[in-house]
């Protein structure tokens, strides 16, 4: 069976790079000798061969905007003109505004140039959105937004250059934009394009080489990837001959009665990811619930805090998880908020998650302050919400959301979602795409928190762990197919590892 590709985390493959950065990779490219007008030809000739590639000769309008991004579409009209496309060219503005590389690719175009309106889709089949790149900051309004929004509601296939017009390129907010087919970028992805409803809306993705040289992100140093094994494969915990149960961890969890079900699965996503030993911590009247169920997973029942203690003393235990049905009544809460403090004093690794995000909902400044060694939380927004609520009230998009409430309160933050974001306190965010619909599911949450659990018993650093975890977890699933109840992923983990290691 064919393994995954590794690539080098600074590659095209998975960097993510702003409208900012982007802009930045284009002026150090022209520095090093190919002007704009050949990047610029460079992007048209992408996108003309991305649609003969999929698409007959078939009527196309071309919409062309009055920047760059027109420019493009010029281009891709000259090319798909000389191979025999009837093509309609509609400008949004006039040709004598256009400037600079999109003037000198307009003036190529030698037939009729028509306005953007409702009338430029008369007998169209295909539409490019030439119209604005990921650079706009503000809602597409008038003939733009209707003229894409008429060709939407005809069912004519869209293919956006860039990105979809009115999808701000940073945060993936839909200002006025409307789903395409196909999307066609250059040299790497932008945050819109994995960010929703950025993602949606996209369509297929296509990032295309343009001409500049992947060492242009050593220049531009990027802190924002895709995540993709390339990125952790070389740190996942590989087995030796001298390995025994021991040098593959002892993960901890404390787990919930009456709901006993989330901590069970976390186990067996903690267990299925490599951790040598799972012990799950108990209330003693549950005691008989998790034995009966469990086999390989140990339970260690607790009658008295000095339960309790005593396993926070045993060194052989190398990472925790809390919260996972821990409960969400104001006795559990207090409880399961006094068991994670004990287990963050430790200096230990943990995962932080479910209710025991919820326990801190009005105790954050505790929470902050008793974080020491490496710590993973895991919220849904909801839980994020109830934790950093102040984050939601200023609007921020989730991937500044996300690296805010890392750089609060120094943990790695898995802020959960289709678009999954990792984001630690550094600044360094990760944002995952591979997130099949059958993840969601009861319970699902609950082995992802056991992965990066075991992940991390077994030493892998946190950050890496949380990304890994992620990544696992949804391949898991797109491993199973449809059909996925949670207790479906964690046995489908080993043939996924078995592909990476």
């Amino acid at each position: 069976m064919l393994k995954y590709g590794m690539h080098n985390a600074t590659t095209t493959f998975s960097a993510i790079l702003t409208t900012e950065q982007t802009s930045e990779a284009d002026r150090l490219t022209t520095q090093s000798g190919i002007s704009a007008n050949q990047l610029m030809a460079n992007a048209g000739l992408a996108v003309a061969k991305a649609i003969e590639q999929r698409w007959s000769p078939r009527r196309v309008t071309v919409l062309c905007g009055p920047g760059n991004n027109g420019g493009d579409g010029f281009v891709v009209a000259n090319l798909l003109a000389a191979e025999g496309w009837p093509v309609h060219v509609a400008l949004l503005g006039e040709r004598e505004n256009l400037q600079g590389e999109a003037r000198y690719h307009a003036d190529q175009w030698q037939a009729v140039i028509g306005s953007v309106s409702l009338a430029a889709l008369e007998n169209a089949e295909l539409v490019v959105d030439a119209l604005f790149g990921a650079g706009l900051t503000r809602a597409l309004q008038g003939e733009a937004a209707a003229t894409l929004q008429a060709a939407s509601q005809m069912g004519i296939p869209i293919v956006a250059i860039d990105v979809p017009s009115g999808l701000m390129g940073n945060t993936g907010e839909a200002l006025g934009a409307v789903a395409s087919t196909l999307t066609v970028t250059f040299f790497c992805k932008k945050p819109a394009h994995l960010l929703q409803p950025g993602r949606q809306l996209c369509g297929e993705v296509i990032v295309a080489d343009i001409g500049i040289k992947a060492d242009v992100l050593e220049q531009i140093n990027p802190t924002l990837f895709e995540n993709h094994p390339s990125l952790w494969q070389e740190q996942l915990p590989k087995l030796t001959e001298s390995s025994h149960k021991y040098t593959r961890g002892h993960a901890l969890i404390y787990g919930g009665y009456p709901l006993t079900g989330a901590a069970r699965l976390a186990a067996r996503g903690a267990a299925r990811a490599g951790a040598g030993l799972t012990t799950i911590a108990v209330p003693e009247i549950a005691f008989p619930v998790y034995a009966a169920a469990l086999t390989s997973i140990m339970v260690a029942p607790i009658a008295k805090a000095e339960d309790f203690e005593r396993l926070l003393n045993d060194k052989r235990i190398t990472a925790y998880l809390v919260g996972p049905g821990a409960g969400n009544d104001e006795a559990a809460l207090q409880r399961t908020r006094q068991r994670t403090l004990s287990m963050l004093a430790t200096g230990q690794a943990i995962v932080i998650d479910a209710d025991a995000i919820t326990a801190f909902s009005n105790h954050l400044p505790t929470l902050k302050s008793a974080i020491k060694g490496p710590c993973v939380m895991t919220p849904h927004e909801g839980e994020f919400s109830r934790l950093f609520d102040h984050l939601i009230i200023g609007k921020q998009d989730k991937l500044t959301r996300a690296r805010l409430a890392a750089q609060e309160s120094g943990a790695i933050v898995v802020l959960k979602g289709s678009d999954t974001v990792i984001a630690a306190p550094d600044g360094r965010a990760i944002i995952n795409s591979n997130s099949p619909p059958t993840l969601a599911t009861a319970g699902s949450g609950d082995v992802l928190s056991g992965v990066i659990l075991g992940l991390l018993a077994q030493g892998m650093e946190p950050f890496m762990a949380a990304a890994a975890g992620v990544w696992l977890h949804g391949e898991a699933a797109n491993e199973f197919g449809p059909g996925l109840i949670a207790e479906d992923l964690p046995e489908m983990l080993p043939s996924v590892l078995a592909k990476l290691l």
